[in-house]
């Protein structure tokens, strides 16, 4: 069993960032695929990126095509952490960030095993 929890949301003005972070505990780390969804009120969760680390310090690596290039994950397997930087936030990315991890490399929700209870970012214009 994983645990998952997530800190670093907060409100932030267009344009500019924020750095996520997700915690795990009860699992091997790093044979995990750790991957960032979000949330947003009234709209289906949706993939934001996600994370593979492979021996010989290989990182396979997703972004959803709405964050690409602003968003940046990146994972520590010393210290069981995810992050995702987030730049040049814009008002359609407030919603509530959830960190998930899987066993697979795999953008799609329901392959996801386990999940955080997610951090709200909120983006003012």
């Amino acid at each position: 069993q994983v645990q998952l929890v997530e800190s670093g949301g907060g409100l932030v003005q267009a344009g500019g960032s924020l750095r996520l972070s997700c915690v795990a505990s009860g699992g091997t780390f790093s044979t995990y695929v750790l991957g960032w969804f979000r949330q947003a009120p009234g709209k289906e969760r949706e993939f934001v990126a996600s994370i593979r680390w492979s021996a010989g310090n290989i990182y396979y690596i997703d972004y959803a095509a709405s964050v690409k290039g602003r968003f940046t994950i990146s994972r520590d397997n010393a210290k069981n952490t995810v992050f995702l930087q987030m730049n040049s936030l814009k008002p359609e990315d407030t919603a509530l960030y959830y960190c998930a991890a899987a066993r697979i490399r795999t953008t799609m929700t329901f392959k996801y095993d386990y999940w955080g209870q997610g951090t709200q970012v909120t983006v003012s214009s």
